[in-house]
């Protein structure tokens, strides 16, 4: 049997129907009912598929109108810092003391390779993420 209910996931349509996002307006209401819905403790099965309709719209209209901008080496590193909400003293286990954490973040020191897996590991992202892509 399935866990799908038709009735359900027609609500979730009747309440705000899913359409390509052509505008920042309509991009800003779309990401409200997934905040919505994100901020349930337990999604249903129509839940989750109508989050993954709204989700793919959002994707759709951010590569085409949101530049997001190259980040990579230490520049990655404060982003990665400041959207954890995290200190210098919180990467001293990666770093082994604050000041190197200091000193990397303000360029006089390089990150190294063991730096780079520990810090992938630690943000959970792939290493390559710290050097410069060659796309450009």
């Amino acid at each position: 049997m399935s866990d799908r209910n038709t009735d359900a996931y027609l609500e979730l349509l009747k309440a705000f129907p899913p359409r390509p996002i052509t505008s920042e307006a309509e991009c800003i209401d779309t990401q409200k009912v997934i905040d919505s819905l994100l901020d349930r403790s337990h999604l249903t099965r129509d839940e989750k598929d109508y989050l993954d309709v709204l989700g793919t719209l959002m994707y759709e209209y951010e590569e085409k109108h949101v530049h997001i901008p190259s980040l990579y080496g230490v520049e990655l590193l404060k982003a990665l810092i400041e959207e954890s909400n995290l200190r210098q003293k919180d990467l001293v286990p990666i770093f082994k003391t604050e000041s190197i954490v200091s000193e990397v973040l303000n360029g006089q020191r390089k990150l190294t390779v063991n730096h780079i897996k520990k810090l992938a590991d630690f943000f959970h992202i792939s290493p390559a993420a710290f050097f410069e892509s060659s796309e450009k």
